[in-house]
């Protein structure tokens, strides 16, 4: 059996609503202004499939899954693999978003679990997940994301 006990967790406050941490997620024209990188699925539903698609001239797939849970705009669970490892269970990991009201704001924790220890995901998403997620919270507080 695997060992897949290792994970990250990343918590930032945005000055947002939840329902526009959800939609900066799950909306392809939303994720691409901030991440280079659409998020698409057709209806963000448990079982339903998900990709991640790097908008570039290629388009290409970078990581695939299900989502696992879906309760807009307060949570998110998906699965996650690089997509030339899809094949393999053992190369799944899980994200979770949970998106929490503050009063003007918006906790965000982003729960990245099921990884495997030492291994080339655990090492991309723990440089990976801070970038993205401050470049969220620059596009959701300012229009504009960082150029990552």
């Amino acid at each position: 059996m695997t060992d897949k006990s290792a994970s990250f967790i990343y918590v930032t406050f945005i000055r947002t609503t939840p329902e526009k941490v959800f939609e900066a997620i799950t909306r392809p024209e939303v994720s691409r202004r901030y991440w280079n990188h659409e998020n698409v699925s057709d209806d963000w539903r448990p079982g339903s499939d998900w990709q991640h698609v790097k908008v570039k001239e290629t388009r290409t797939v970078e990581l695939v899954g299900k989502v696992i849970e879906s309760d807009p705009p307060r949570r998110l669970v998906i699965s996650w693999a690089n997509e030339s490892q899809k094949d393999d269970p053992d190369q799944y990991s899980r994200v979770t978003y949970d998106i929490e009201p503050q009063g003007d704001m918006v906790k965000l924790t982003v729960s990245h679990d099921e990884l495997q220890p030492g291994s080339g995901m655990l090492k991309g998403i723990s440089e990976g997940w801070p970038i993205v997620l401050s470049s969220m919270k620059s596009f959701l507080e300012t229009g504009q994301g960082l150029d990552i």
